[in-house]
């Protein structure tokens, strides 16, 4: 089946591109520059700086993936759930690090652009990868 042969809203496409870009900008950024938040929030250097270029690097896939999913969300939504599903287990562990002090809180900043405001778009989509998966007699 084509990928366009599954209509679907723009906003979805459009999110997704967002969030692919947003992704690709800042896992570069870390890759390139790992110690500029440290620096920015007034925190010690990471000791093995390349353990969070490591990071940088799959947020950036994670946003190739993305722009991939933007071409048609509704088929393409398994990239769509491993992004959720990171997004939910970013901020989990990043309370668990705020009540064992292992960060800072002003590094939530982190949580916040990278993967709440995230949140509301991604489960919509998901959700209406369900509908039109049920739809079609294709999800159990």
């Amino acid at each position: 089946m084509k990928t366009n042969e599954t209509p679907f809203p723009q906003w979805m496409g459009l999110w997704l591109r967002l969030a692919a870009i947003y992704n690709v900008l800042w896992g570069a950024s870390i890759v390139l520059f790992p110690n500029w938040q440290f620096e920015l929030f007034g925190m010690d250097l990471p000791r093995y700086p390349g353990f969070w270029q490591c990071v940088g690097m799959i947020v950036g896939v994670y946003g190739l993936g993305y722009w991939w999913a933007a071409r048609n969300p509704l088929i393409h939504w398994p990239i769509v759930a491993v992004g959720l599903i990171g997004k939910i287990f970013g901020p989990i562990g990043f309370l668990e690090a705020i009540i064992t002090k292992k960060l800072p809180f002003i590094f939530g900043l982190n949580i916040i652009f990278n993967d709440l405001i995230w949140w509301p778009s991604f489960f919509l989509i998901m959700k209406a990868a369900y509908d039109n998966a049920k739809r079609k007699g294709e999800w159990p």
